[in-house]
């Protein structure tokens, strides 16, 4: 963004835009019911985060546990569901650092404190949750963790990589406010 000339009023909103859309990824992630499927035929197993429903035989009926009558289900809804509140907050907070005109740096280095802490939470419930659902829930046939599961991960990866922008934005302040003198590298004779 500052090495190539990319002016800090024309970008100032691509990282509250990719908090945005890390925030519509953790939607998905929390609506979804893809977190497990079967993989091959007959389709007998379906689980979200919430639920974990099976059917005896291709076109039956769908019978559905909640997760929640597990302690590890409501411990990986928890701390998925605490991460995904903490992202919705750096994404609330991004919006009103960039739209003041004196932007303010320690501010920003905080939004990416708070998203790797986020993430800590993102990715604790991202891995108790396939644990213990493959010990505990009995699976018949081939299963694989799916889509719905895999725009958890993409959530919590964005986070990473969001908290890493934030936290390293400070460091080229005057760049960015256009304090510095430009350098040509070309003179002549």
């Amino acid at each position: 963004m500052v090495k190539y000339g990319l002016d800090y009023t024309r970008c100032r909103w691509i990282l509250p835009l990719l908090l945005g859309i890390g925030v519509i990824f953790g939607i998905i992630a929390l609506a979804g019911r893809g977190w497990l499927e079967s993989q091959t035929l007959p389709y007998v197993h379906q689980a979200s985060l919430w639920e974990s429903c099976r059917r005896p035989e291709q076109g039956g009926q769908w019978t559905c546990e909640s997760l929640m009558g597990y302690a590890w289900g409501r411990a990986a809804a928890a701390t998925y569901l605490v991460g995904f509140i903490l992202l919705v907050i750096c994404f609330a907070l991004a919006i009103i650092a960039f739209a003041i005109d004196t932007l303010r740096f320690n501010f920003i280095r905080g939004i990416g404190g708070l998203l790797f802490v986020a993430a800590v939470f993102s990715i604790m419930g991202l891995v108790i949750y396939p644990v213990k659902f493959s010990t505990e829930i009995e699976m018949t046939g081939i299963n694989m963790f799916s889509w719905a599961y895999g725009f958890g991960w993409t959530t919590a990866i964005m986070e990473i990589c969001l908290g890493f922008f934030f936290c390293c934005l400070p460091n080229y302040e005057d760049q960015i406010l256009g304090n510095v003198k430009p350098t040509y590298f070309y003179s002549s004779p």
